[in-house]
């Protein structure tokens, strides 16, 4: 079983920088992918960033693209998210998720497991 905790969220201005990390405990496999979703009220959650945890490449959504970095630190079993440039419409909550493949990592069902969360505000 694996577990994952989320860090890093708080409340910045537009225009600010973040980084989120995800840590990971627990049982890994070869060929695991991460991902990032984030959920804002009354939206549907949505993919954000993944990132394989073998080396193969990065993936986002062209709402983050440019302004977001999803990067990895297999010794320490963390996944990180920077986020530049910040803007009130990136505000919500951000989820890590992992999966035991490397295939269809913008689908949030097709994810494994799931942590809890950590809140972005963005004022204006």
């Amino acid at each position: 079983q694996v577990q994952l905790v989320e860090s890093g969220g708080g409340l910045v201005q537009a225009g600010d920088s973040l980084r989120l990390s995800c840590a990971a405990s627990g049982r890994t496999v070869s060929g695991y992918a991460m991902g990032w979703f984030r959920q804002a009220p009354g939206k549907e959650r949505e993919f954000v960033a993944a990132i394989t945890w073998s080396g193969g490449p990065t993936y986002y959504a062209k709402s983050v693209e440019g302004r977001c970095t999803i990067s990895r630190a297999n010794a320490k079993n963390t996944v990180y998210l920077q986020m530049n440039s910040l803007k009130p419409e990136d505000a919500a909550i951000y989820y890590c998720a992992g999966k035991s493949t490397t295939t269809n990592v913008a689908q949030a069902r097709t994810y494994d497991y799931w942590g809890q969360g950590t809140q972005v505000t963005v004022s204006s």
